[in-house]
């Protein structure tokens, strides 16, 4: 018997766990599919992240064909570990836009707005940076700095000329994605601390591991929830090869922390979605949801890149001599809006060496992620069988507007590309390359090679209208004892990466948590 069981041991699952624990007289039972992870080299060292995409640590899911990207099927890579997707993400700290959360307020979700949110980002951050420290906390686990370690935030001599690019396109230098204002081109803020991944488990599970109210349970896989009336009272888990049930005391909480992915397809499975769908596999509906699985959205990342007649390499290999030559995380990214009269910035960008990852000093290259995607997709189960994959459809590029923005971020991204400032390095361009003019041969160009900004977002999405799941409190609608905290609860897509968020969303629904009991 405990008073929480969480599933899902990711980024929310890590901090719901810590938090909650904090109070001793509260047992709490985590539940993660992985296994940890934290000590593998590949993991640790930043410059290594390539190597964890479809490994062992990797759920390494698929979309469905998307006929608006000429029938591709996207990876959709989720970490499988204690951790979740901070043991395999790119590291990089960006909270997104104030006008994110106070959408999200003024859609009905009290307690959402940036003001509120903010307290529970810094909460979490021990700030290792430059920046404006009125945005920042330094008291919290989760390490974020800029770079390999706090003494050393040097840019290479190719990144300033990245930056002045960026400057001769209009855009401010600015220190501080995080900070008073999103906008203009700077150098990103990392979890990484001492040179290493710092991921969820690192900070948030490691440090607490032997408190004697936490227990964390890995290579354990939730099939589904048990019931009794309206009420959740437990789940059902598989350990190697054997079925276990727990039960969470009277007055006690279920929390889904298993991510956009995994948490509506819990939920379908235990009777918990639309009706009509889940019919479809003999699947009884307790409670009737349509939302459940709707409203998925994720970033599309794709990029321009240009030769270069000799090597470019971010920083100088001879600095990391066990790193390799792509160990560089004073990473390059700019943040801008495409017209003047948005509320918010619209376009991401990360600019690095290398034309791709496998060939790190060759040319550079320019990503564009579009940050206001109108497309919405759906998870829906494949089968009754826990184990198989639900169905992903983002339906991604499906809105015309989607299509204008990533043409758009294209343009965009070659005019950074050719600025002046770049002009004695820059050769031919690579990709889309010279032919590549007329707007439909930049959407065709990005239907072919435009991937998962790994940020799936919104399948469980809060608020009170007919497709919303959870509540402001992210108490799941239509039964007692559930909530779910992760990701999937956010209407609307954030400017930016989403790790930082999901650990703030974290951070506010423990306290939910603890206010409730």
């Amino acid at each position: 018997m405990y008073d929480y069981v969480i599933v899902g041991g990711g980024s929310a699952g890590c901090v719901l766990s810590h938090r909650l624990t904090e109070a001793e007289e509260v047992e709490v039972l985590l539940l993660e599919a992985g296994t940890p992870a934290s000590e593998r080299g590949a993991v640790k060292d930043p410059s290594r992240v390539w190597e964890l995409m479809e490994s062992d640590l990797d759920w390494a899911f698929k979309t469905e064909p998307q006929p608006t990207m000429n029938g591709r099927r996207i990876d959709w890579p989720r970490g499988k570990a204690l951790g979740g997707s901070s043991m395999i993400n790119g590291m990089a700290y960006i909270r997104g836009h104030p006008y994110d959360y106070d959408t999200w307020a003024e859609l009905g979700n009290e307690g959402w707005s940036y003001d509120d949110l903010l307290p529970y980002f810094k909460k979490s951050e021990n700030f290792q940076a430059d920046g404006d420290m009125q945005y920042h906390g330094t008291d919290g686990p989760l390490s974020v700095s800029r770079g390999d370690n706090p003494e050393d935030l040097t840019p290479s001599e190719f990144q300033e000329k990245l930056v002045e690019a960026a400057r001769e396109a209009g855009m401010e230098k600015n220190l501080d994605f995080n900070g008073e204002r999103q906008a203009g081109i700077g150098w990103y803020h990392s979890t990484i601390r001492d040179g290493e991944r710092h991921s969820a488990a690192k900070a948030f599970i490691e440090p607490v591991l032997g408190r004697p109210n936490l227990s964390v349970e890995t290579a354990a896989h939730v099939t589904r929830l048990t019931f009794d009336g309206d009420r959740v009272t437990g789940v059902v888990y598989e350990q190697h090869g054997q079925e276990h049930e727990v039960e969470v005391a009277g007055g006690g909480e279920v929390v889904l922390s298993a991510g956009a992915i995994q948490s509506p397809q819990l939920l379908m499975l235990s009777g918990l979605g639309p009706a009509d769908h889940l019919a479809e596999h003999d699947i009884d509906a307790k409670v009737d949801l349509p939302g459940v699985g709707r409203n998925l959205q994720d970033h599309l990342r794709v990029s321009v890149a240009y030769e270069t007649d000799e090597p470019v390499t971010p920083r100088d290999p001879d600095d990391f001599p066990d790193k390799g030559a792509r160990y560089d995380r004073v990473l390059t990214g700019a943040f801008e809006r495409s017209s003047p009269d948005l509320p918010a910035p619209d376009i991401q960008y990360g600019l690095s060496a290398g034309l791709d990852p496998e060939h790190p000093t060759e040319g550079y290259s320019v990503a564009a992620l579009p940050l206001r995607p109108t497309s919405r997709g759906r998870i829906t189960l494949a089968s009754t069988d826990p184990y198989d994959d639900p169905i992903i459809d983002p339906k991604l590029l499906s809105t015309e507007k989607d299509v204008d923005d990533i043409v758009t971020s294209i343009r965009r991204a070659r005019e950074i590309s050719r600025a002046d400032a770049l002009d004695d390095v820059r050769g031919e361009e690579a990709r889309p390359g010279p032919d590549v003019e007329t707007h439909e041969e930049i959407a065709d160009y990005c239907r072919d090679t435009a991937e998962s900004g790994y940020h799936p977002v919104g399948t469980c999405k809060m608020g009170d209208d007919e497709l919303a799941v959870v509540d402001d409190d992210l108490r799941v609608h239509g039964v007692e004892g559930l909530r779910v905290i992760d990701a999937s609860i956010m209407p609307n897509l954030i400017s930016g990466n989403t790790n930082a968020p999901t650990i703030a969303i974290a951070e506010k629904g423990a306290d939910l948590l603890k206010q409730s009991r």
